[in-house]
């Protein structure tokens, strides 16, 4: 037999296979790389997600925490694994909408296998004890006195920029203090060495364990979840920013595992007792189908870029 026939009949051979295993997805566990380390929001949202989704596909769900960048690390190791439904990886304005606008990407955002939005959520401005500003104005205008140092995630994250477009809008001029991920910034906040931070829902323990104070929160209302902390538009006219994390799978990942687990991940997010264990941490349930997830990346694409123009960040990656 010809190297050519025989090349074709093994081809013709792996096709049958190859879809039996589609049909069969999944049969072994699955991996979701958190692209930031444990402590946050993020890694808050993969773990309210792992068990109820195990149920649903009856496989293990693994979490692997693979930090740094900006959480651009763990998105690119995502995005280089097999494109066979078995590694995901939380997404979110950072790794997808805003960081195009902030350095070469080492993957195409809108290139990766987008399953939906997971949840959305407001920023909270979270301060140390001791600040002497009790109120929103008040820390202001100590802002106006001296120079206060705020968190925020790392250069490029949604909570930079969250933080960025209220510089913005406020004129105030503050020291920014980027860590490498949620936790290490709560501890120092905890430990007073910033004087602010704005920080995702995992910033609510702090908050309600004493040991830091809520200033405000970012959405255009107050936040049902903080009722007596204002919104920053109470005081800056016009100023919301919203936090959202997705989830992806590799680019070219095939529809029938797409749909499985879009249609696994969306039935899981619905259910009311899964529901409530997201809305109790400040993160609330708010997935879209596959083609309306992508035109809300694509505006939001633009809402970033605005921002980082303006401002004129950029990254050092020297």
């Amino acid at each position: 037999m010809g190297t050519t026939r025989r090349s074709i009949l093994i081809a013709g051979l792996a096709l049958p296979f190859a879809a039996q295993a589609q049909a069969r997805f999944p049969d072994r566990p699955i991996k979701i790389i958190v692209p930031f380390p444990p402590g946050g929001g993020v890694d808050m949202t993969a773990r309210l997600l792992m068990e109820p989704l195990s149920r649903e596909l009856g496989q293990p769900i693994l979490i692997e925490n693979k930090g740094g960048a900006g959480g651009i690390i763990g998105v690119e190791a995502m995005s280089h694994a097999p494109p066979d439904g078995y590694t995901l990886s939380l997404t979110g304005v950072g790794t997808l909408t805003a960081g195009p606008h902030l350095r070469k990407l080492p993957y195409d955002p809108m290139a990766l296998s987008q399953i939906t939005r997971l949840v959305r959520m407001p920023f909270i401005v979270a301060v140390r004890n001791d600040l002497p500003a009790k109120t929103l104005p008040e820390f202001m205008e100590l802002a106006k006195r001296q120079e206060l140092r705020w968190a925020s995630g790392g250069i490029g994250t949604s909570q930079h920029l969250a933080g960025e477009l209220f510089t913005q809008m406020s004129g105030l001029k503050m020291i920014h203090v980027p860590y490498r991920g949620t936790g290490p910034a709560l501890n120092d906040l905890a430990a007073g060495i910033v004087d602010a931070y704005f920080g995702d829902p995992a910033t609510l323990g702090l908050i309600r364990g004493g040991k830091a104070r809520a200033m405000a929160v970012t959405s255009p209302q107050r936040w049902p979840v903080l009722p007596e902390t204002p919104a920053i538009a109470e005081v800056v006219p016009g100023y919301q920013a919203e936090n959202w994390y997705g989830i992806a799978a590799p680019p070219k990942t095939p529809e029938p595992v797409m749909a499985v687990l879009t249609t696994a991940i969306l039935k899981v997010m619905a259910d009311p007792a899964v529901k409530a264990k997201y809305d109790e941490q400040g993160l609330h349930p708010a997935t879209l189908p596959r083609a309306d997830y992508i035109a809300y990346l694509q505006r939001d694409l633009k809402t970033w870029g605005d921002v980082v123009a303006k401002g004129n960040i950029k990254i050092n990656e020297n």
